[in-house]
C-alpha cells in the first residue's frame, strides 16, 4: 500500500509532471503551434497520448519504464500541466528563432 507521500512523489515525478513522453509531445506541438491558444490543445494532447501509450505498453509483456500506482485520472492533470509547460517553452523558443 502506498502512502500519501509516495503517491505525490509519483505524480510530481517521471510518471506524472515530468513524464518524458508528455514533455516531448508537448514540446513538439508547441514548436509547431502558430497561435498561443493552441498550447492548451498541445497540453491536452500530450496528456491523452501518454495515457494511451501507458495502456499500450502495459498490454505488452515488458516492464513499464515509469511504473506508478496512481490511477489514470490522477496522473492526467499532472501530465497536462507538464505538456503545457513544455509547449509554452518551445513556443517561446520557436518565436525567438523565427524572429532572429
Amino acid at each position: 500500500m502506498m502512502t500519501l507521500s509516495e503517491t505525490w512523489f509519483d505524480l510530481f515525478g517521471l510518471a506524472g509532471l515530468l513524464n518524458p513522453f508528455a514533455l516531448l509531445i508537448g514540446g513538439y506541438l508547441g514548436w509547431k503551434a502558430d497561435r498561443l491558444q493552441k498550447l492548451w490543445i498541445a497540453g491536452f494532447a500530450a496528456a491523452a497520448l501518454t495515457l494511451i501509450l501507458d495502456v499500450a505498453i502495459g498490454a505488452l509483456p515488458v516492464p513499464q519504464p515509469f511504473a506508478h500506482d496512481a490511477g489514470a485520472l490522477a496522473v492526467f492533470p499532472f501530465r497536462f500541466v507538464g505538456g503545457l509547460i513544455a509547449s509554452a517553452v518551445t513556443y517561446w523558443l520557436s518565436r525567438r528563432v523565427k524572429r532572429a
